[in-house]
């Protein structure tokens, strides 16, 4: 029996696994279970012999029914000394995961000799593929047989139950909590028992939890239902981050302000957490109805009188392991589980309810709250960042604004007569209206106290504002909040109230949102949406006749088929140039993305419109000449869109060339939606190529994964384009063999990132630069800087709301993927040399 396997695959400097030894038990023989979320849960099964542990992952589990028989894949062999062992396996580190002893006991030969022959039973047994036993476990009883399959994987076995008194129908693995400590793989995570404690250099080990700029949400118009989203209570209060470190509790607000001594009872109460962690949530004073009242809140803080409490509602870091990449249920579950091992006296956890935002809204309407949050269950916390999948779904119009002036009282008003007011614009302030109501006399005077050092002589914004008052011009410092009661079509504040003012903002995060998520960061009007009726447009050169414009094809995020045409409508200059002269692959969607969709090659000509353009190529799998169509203009592009085309995946070759494509791609394919893991083996993609001297450019796909492309100006056929893409993917997985694969069936590739290589073959298609996905958000292809490729970034940064203002500021970066290309010749020369 050998332990070198098992030492191989370790660093004992950085995982608290055993090193471990040959060892016999002294009296009766062991085994354990298990229960282990690595990339994948299992359950690792181990019987005791010959002084190591026979190991076997078990994917479903064990089972007490002997009508199942479950898949049991052998591995190396480990430690007595692993019976033990319990807790996590740090990250980056092989079987990195969360561990409990989900089951443990003793175990028999089914024949119940003595120790020594027992054991030479099992291991005969062993060696010749079968062995039959009787397991004396907290959860496993009775007989069970381990049969290694013919014809299979050498480390391909089956565990099975016999029947006995022991059978049963009952799931044992509702029962998941450990026998050894009570604890379940969650709870395991929240305990810490050895969370990264050992990091593989001192600089982690001294690494201290720090503030983390929150992520914030967009403003949507109206509430929905949906069973991918959560939809919680908008607090009145203000945004607190609480880091919680060695019993130090530090409290921030959402622009970094210490707001520690203001709520030091709310500090005092999170003491008693002896975890490090980041904890966001809103601080907030309630009334005697449980109404959170932001004028309270500041009373409070002037006289220290109020209900003051804070509502946590997600958790950034836990033990200095950022898990911000983590799905926000994940993130609510593990929060849940760390609040409820302590008693608080003003912190509560942020219930949620899933589905019916609806109902919630109504609710916070009738009981005259500010409105909801809605949430995408399944979304990562994008620091610093406005999302898409976080909702903020108000009652009433309110805005905060930036103050950037006065202007000199009239009559009896003392101190100022009114704000002049401004919002940040795609980047630049700019005038949003003067607000000269809700003032008291004190008001004024302790606001002018407040402005005086801040006064300017010039204005602070470019922008013209002609008043008949006089102007006293203010350094942007300060942030107000007021009520209104509509935008004017100048984007001016009709009749503002002002509230209050706002200590916790920063002064980027006061963005323009009064379109809605609906209309946000559209860089023009949209004609083609709230239309009762088809419309008839001209395009080009064609008249069009576009149906239901106002039917949801993303239903979680209440995009419509009129926007998504506005879309492709603005951003036509920026794709057409990558589907000229291509074969298209129509992947229509005429109910949107949660119906069934069809793929179509073959136009009917009969009944298209004879102005398309397509063109005849032969098909090998179909044994016949295929029309396909063209995309050359815009009118084609928006036809195309009204057949339900959301996404347009293009050829890599166009008719004018069509052996020879205009670029090589490397398309990397996750399995399980890790994007850190995808974005360093997409660095890695550029390291090999940059070895090689080759210039390559990088876009998301708009799903989970990425594209690089190499620019190859139709030099050279498909097979040659082929076989260099499958030599570079080789270079790249040799370089990441613990997270990457060529393996091409997906149930072969063990959850890693598929180098997918084949894309480059005639005929595949890919989806194009600026093309949306049909993917929840509304999520686009965009081209980036490689110097914009880092792991913080994430899928769900580029949408249909954002990327327009995008291209408009960053221009084609896709140009040179239609260069001149490189010399493949010169690049395997360097490659071998």
């Amino acid at each position: 029996m050998s332990l070198e396997k098992y030492k191989d695959k370790r660093n004992f400097d950085q995982t608290e696994e055993p090193e471990g030894k040959i060892e016999h038990s002294k009296s009766e023989l062991i085994f354990v279970v298990q229960k282990h979320a690595a990339s994948h849960l299992h359950y690792d099964f181990r019987l005791e012999m010959g002084g190591v542990l026979k190991s076997w992952a078990i994917p479903k589990g064990p089972s007490l029914d002997p009508d199942v028989k479950r898949l049991a894949v052998q591995v190396e062999d480990h430690p007595h000394s692993y019976r033990d062992f319990e807790g996590t396996i740090s990250k980056g580190n092989y079987g990195a995961g969360n561990v409990i002893v989900w089951d443990n006991g003793t175990y028999t030969s089914t024949e119940k000799k003595n120790l020594k022959e027992d054991e030479d039973l099992l291991l005969k047994g062993f060696n010749k593929g079968h062995i039959s036993f009787t397991l004396h476990g907290k959860k496993l009883n009775g007989d069970f047989s381990l049969v290694k399959l013919k014809g299979k994987q050498d480390n391909t076995w089956l565990l099975i139950k016999k029947e006995d008194s022991f059978a049963s129908l009952e799931d044992i693995l509702k029962s998941d909590a450990s026998v050894q400590t009570g604890l379940t793989l969650k709870e395991v995570q929240i305990q810490g028992k050895s969370l990264e404690k050992k990091q593989t250099t001192q600089e982690n080990k001294n690494k201290e939890i720090i503030f983390q700029s929150p992520m914030l949400a967009t403003l949507s118009k109206n509430a929905f239902d949906n069973k991918k989203w959560v939809f919680e209570k908008k607090y009145d209060g203000f945004r607190i981050q609480a880091l919680i470190s060695s019993n130090k509790v530090s409290l921030y607000s959402s622009n970094e302000q210490i707001y520690t001594k203001d709520f030091q009872s709310v500090a005092d109460d999170l003491k008693v957490i002896d975890h490090e962690v980041i904890l966001d949530g809103e601080i907030v004073v309630e009334d005697k109805n449980g109404k959170s009242d932001f004028q309270m809140l500041q009373n409070f803080l002037k006289t220290g009188e109020g209900n003051l409490k804070y509502y946590i509602f997600d958790i950034l870091n836990l033990d200095k392991n950022e898990i911000v990449n983590l799905k926000l249920l994940e993130r609510k579950e593990l929060l849940k589980i760390l609040l409820q091992q302590y008693k608080f006296k003003r912190t509560f956890y942020s219930n949620h309810i899933f589905e019916k935002g609806i109902k919630l809204f109504e609710k916070s309407k009738k009981d005259n709250e500010e409105g909801i949050m809605a949430k995408r269950a399944d979304s990562t916390y994008q620091l610093d960042k406005r999302s898409a999948d976080w909702l903020k779904i108000k009652n009433y119009l309110e805005e905060e604004a930036i103050i950037i002036g006065i202007t000199k009282p009239k009559d009896n008003r003392a101190y100022f007569g009114a704000l002049l007011l401004a919002q940040y614009d795609n980047g630049v302030l700019r005038y949003i209206g003067k607000c000269g109501s809700g003032f008291t006399d004190e008001s004024l005077k302790t606001l002018y106290n407040k402005f005086k050092d801040y006064l300017l002589n010039q204005s602070p914004i470019e922008e013209k504002i002609k008043l008949r008052e006089t102007i006293q011009w203010m350094k942007p410092h300060f942030i107000c909040t007021v009520k209104f009661s509509e935008w004017t079509t100048d984007k001016r504040l009709r009749h503002p109230v002002f509230l209050r003012i706002r200590d916790d903002k920063k002064l980027k995060t006061v963005v323009r949102e009064d379109n809605s998520l609906q209309q946000e960061n559209s860089s023009s009007v949209n004609k083609f949406e709230n239309l009762e009726e088809d419309l008839k447009v001209k395009i080009g050169k064609q008249n069009l006749i576009l149906t239901n414009l106002n039917k949801i094809y993303f239903k979680g995020d209440m995009i419509s088929k009129g926007e998504l045409i506005h879309y492709y409508s603005e951003v036509s200059d920026y794709i057409l140039p990558y589907l000229k002269d291509r074969p298209q692959s129509l992947n229509r969607f005429p109910n949107g993305i949660d119906s069934t969709n069809f793929y179509q090659k073959d136009i009917n000509l009969d009944k298209s419109p004879k102005w398309l353009k397509t063109e005849k190529v032969y098909s090998d799998s179909n044994d016949k000449q295929i029309d396909y169509l063209i995309c050359n203009d815009k009118e084609t592009l928006i036809y195309m869109v009204n057949l339900g085309c959301i996404d347009f995946n293009p050829w890599n070759s166009t008719i004018k060339n069509l052996e020879n494509p205009d670029w090589m791609v490397i398309d990397i394919d996750p399995d399980d939606g890790n994007f850190v893991e995808v974005i360093k083996t997409v660095l890695m993609v550029r390291e090999v190529l940059d070895k090689l001297e080759v210039e390559s450019y990088c876009k998301t796909s708009g799903a989970t994964g990425m594209h690089v492309y190499v620019p190859l100006g139709g030099k050279y056929n498909y097979e040659s384009v082929k076989i260099f893409a499958q030599i570079i993917a080789r270079e790249i997985q040799s370089k990441l063999p613990e997270t990457t694969t060529l393996e091409r069936s997906i149930n072969k590739r063990n959850h890693k990132i598929y180098i997918d290589y084949l894309q480059n073959r005639k005929g595949q298609t890919i989806a194009a630069p600026y093309s949306v996905r049909p993917h929840a958000g509304a999520t686009v292809s965009t081209p980036l800087e490689w110097s914009e490729v880092q792991l913080k970034m994430r899928p769900t940064d580029f949408t249909i709301k954002n990327a327009l203002k995008r291209f408009e500021r960053k221009g084609d970066l896709w140009k040179p993927v239609l260069g001149a290309g490189i010399d493949i010749n010169k690049v395997i020369e360097k490659y071998n040399s």
